[in-house]
């Protein structure tokens, strides 16, 4: 699989300082073991360049958020003081130290990889540092500071794109970035996630489809618990495809977080690493097939910091520089015996959980009785004829 041109990740090791301490889920450990894993297999180095990340200014960080957000976030990284009226010092977003230079930097790192593919440097960038995508304009949220994703989009746009999607695929919904452009008809943000009623935060149905002037620039499909390879594949490709091709952007930002692992403490799906992986082939594809292979892809959340992250999130870097790993790769020794030593833990011992993904395609009938299949009816139905498809047609 060529990835047509150069690609980059953007990435140095101080964006680790982005931790809310040692109890908190979001280690920032994982990255740092994504990182290695990905350097030992090769993916890192040759076809996929790393590039430094460089530090978000202020003016920036308020082409999406509030300068009196800014100044809390500032203030509480200072003082350690909690500020709950801006979501600062909760048990999901605790004051550390710095606090606004670490979460300035990460987004710092994803307008750079936007940058990178929108002057062609790259055709495709990464940051899995990145898609924080719960921050809100004004308030922290869901482990999220700043929105890395939200000023991503908001600089293609403010830089010449006239349209961008964004498909977020992480188990939690892609509330942040949606709202950040509920109204604006030039960004199309679609999120697969489990059912809000069940998960964090609670939002992210078919009904949902954006602002006025904006109706249908808002795609959600919202997953019954339990769902895994096949129905997450089923589900993506009955909704996904159809409505990127209809929406015609000029670049495809996606947000893979990793939480939908079936090992992932944190929420109730199904997937394996296998299946992940084929979700990552799927949105590359789609990069080249609606935006010219203008593909910016972000991390997001991802629990099991050492049995999941590191494997889904080199499988994608590897699918972004455009050589992809074979799932039946053994982790390299060395890596293994970092996180035994790190952390007196056996690491998996293969790039694979031992799954081929496939699924039922939507065309082959819609089953009323099943959950998922209603949950994708209702998407297809609410968000399809707003974009000229017809959701009867398979």
């Amino acid at each position: 699989m060529e990835c047509s041109g150069p690609a980059t990740v953007v990435f140095d090791q101080s964006l680790t300082e982005y931790d809310f301490g040692p109890t908190h889920p979001m280690s920032p450990l994982r990255i740092d073991l994504t990182m290695r894993l990905a350097d030992e297999l090769g993916v890192t180095g040759g076809r996929l360049r790393t590039v430094p990340a460089p530090m978000a200014s202020e003016d920036l960080l308020a082409t999406v958020h509030d300068p009196a957000y800014i100044e809390a976030v500032q203030r509480a990284g200072r003082t350690l003081e909690p500020d709950l009226e801006h979501g600062l010092g909760t048990d999901d977003d605790p004051v550390f130290g710095n606090m606004h230079h670490a979460s300035a930097h990460i987004v710092g790192a994803s307008v750079e990889a936007c940058r990178q593919v929108w002057t062609g440097e790259s055709v495709h960038s990464a940051n899995v540092m990145g898609g924080l995508h719960h921050a809100m304009r004004g308030q922290a949220s869901g482990f999220c500071i700043y929105n890395d994703v939200a000023v991503g989009i908001q600089w293609l746009l403010d830089n010449g794109a006239e349209k961008v999607a964004y498909v977020d695929v992480d188990v939690h919904h892609g509330d942040g970035v949606e709202r950040a452009f509920w109204d604006d008809p030039r960004v199309l943000t679609i999120s697969l996630h489990e059912t809000g009623q069940m998960l964090f935060p609670g939002t992210g149905f078919a009904k949902d489809l954006g602002g006025p002037g904006a109706e249908g620039t808002a795609v959600n499909l919202a997953l019954p618990p339990g769902t895994a390879d096949a129905g997450w594949l089923r589900a993506f490709h009955a909704v996904v495809p159809d409505v990127l091709h209809a929406f015609k952007p000029d670049v495809l930002v996606t947000q893979q977080g990793c939480d939908s692992h079936i090992e992932d403490p944190l929420a109730h799906l199904m997937l394996t690493v296998d299946g992940q992986r084929a979700t990552y082939l799927a949105l590359h594809e789609l990069a080249h097939d609606v935006a010219g292979g203008r593909w910016v892809a972000f991390g997001g959340g991802g629990y099991a910091v050492v049995d999941v992250v590191p494997r889904a999130w080199t499988h994608l870097l590897a699918i972004v520089g455009g050589s992809p790993l074979d799932p039946t790769l053994d982790t390299p020794v060395g890596w293994r015996e970092h996180v035994l030593h790190r952390l007196g833990r056996v690491a998996p011992g293969r790039m694979t959980d031992g799954r081929e993904p496939r699924y039922r395609d939507w065309r082959e009938g819609y089953d009323p009785e099943a959950w998922l299949d209603r949950q994708v009816h209702a998407t297809r139905m609410a968000a399809f004829p707003l974009h000229g498809l017809d959701p009867s047609v398979w």
